[in-house]
């Protein structure tokens, strides 16, 4: 092992830090060779099980520049469950990977914090992961993560471009800023095209950059699963790269359009200061950014009001942002707001 820890591989860093992510998570079984989850299938009729698995994306880099590194593994945990929810699944379990030249234990333990954090915010089990310390890989202080989880659903209640009607009214559940998208663009404006510091704080914003940017993806599961298995919700989109305009498009039936209006919601400052700052088109900000809204609900017209009294009291801010009506399968955003 010290002619291991000498090429630049701490083993015993490794057995530590799962021991404390052991006491984290409170599950004992972490270590083993393979991740276990019991499987109940309690009300499922015809159960099917549903999976995804995501990274973070270039957000990982401000995150490493800030040195702020435990929310990042809350955003991890978002982008895999929030995708298995959008099909109408309850997230089950979640197995996490981090790949590092050199294993910082404090850093280490603050990424994986953020996992169980999330983690427990989806009401899942974290079964397992992976830490892999490879010298020469990445560079000094870099590293990368990538999860993946693991769901279940009722075959007949998985939710379909089927279930959509003209009249479909849309609900947008607010985002908690950008979320983890975008940031390839975010950084060329910001920090290549311009020298702003992670210390300030741009116009309208709350907080400096390094803590706007590094917001964390907000986990929807607690507030829209119980409405998912009431069948009050007919399909969700999860915004993520591509914007309002890609996502809410896969969810559509050939003959449907999706019609917003950019008057019904609030589009966060950290997005329009952007737009600002480099010019850029309203194109460019619907097909990368989600404007403020990270998942998109089409609901019947019926049933509007219960589901938005449900999700305020749940803790959402929700905003009915527009319906679907006779089309060919496009997103029209109203413009002239922004």
């Amino acid at each position: 092992m010290d002619a291991y820890k000498k090429a630049g591989v701490d083993i015993n860093a490794g057995y530590k830090l799962v021991d404390e992510i052991k006491q984290l998570s409170h599950n004992d079984a972490l270590g083993a060779f393979g991740g276990m989850f019991p499987l109940s299938l309690g009300h499922y009729q015809n159960p099917v099980l549903v999976s995804g698995t995501d990274g973070v994306g270039t957000k990982l880099l401000i995150a490493i520049k800030a040195g702020i590194h435990d929310t990042i593994g809350v955003d991890l945990v978002a982008m895999c469950v929030n995708d298995v929810l959008a099909q109408g699944a309850k997230p089950l379990f979640f197995l996490d990977y981090l790949g590092t030249g050199h294993l910082n234990q404090s850093e280490a333990k603050a990424i994986l914090t953020g996992v169980v954090d999330g983690v427990s915010q989806a009401d899942a089990k974290l079964v397992g992961g992976e830490t892999a310390e490879m010298p020469d890989m990445y560079q000094h202080g870099h590293y990368d993560l990538a999860g993946f989880t693991v769901g279940i659903a009722d075959q007949d209640k998985l939710l379909k471009s089927d279930n959509l009607r003209e009249g479909d009214v849309l609900l947008g559940l607010a985002s908690n800023g950008l979320h983890s998208n975008g940031f390839s663009l975010v950084r060329d404006i910001l920090f290549k095209q311009n020298h702003y510091s992670l210390d300030e704080t741009l116009p309208g914003c709350q907080l400096d950059l390094k803590h706007e940017l590094l917001r964390p993806t907000r986990i929807y599961v607690k507030s829209v699963l119980p409405l998912i298995e009431q069948g009050l919700i007919q399909s969700i989109a999860h915004i993520t790269g591509g914007g309002l305009i890609e996502n809410v498009g896969r969810i559509l039936p050939d003959h449907l359009d999706a019609a917003f209006n950019l008057n019904s919601w609030q589009v966060p400052a950290i997005m329009t200061n952007l737009q600002k700052i480099d010019h850029l088109s309203f194109n460019d900000m619907k097909q990368t950014f989600n404007l403020g809204l990270g998942m998109v609900l089409a609901i019947h017209p019926t049933d509007v009001d219960r589901v938005k009294a449900e999700l305020e009291k749940a803790g959402e801010t929700v905003y009915q942002v527009g319906k679907l009506v006779s089309g060919s399968k496009k997103v029209v955003i109203r413009e002239d707001l922004l």
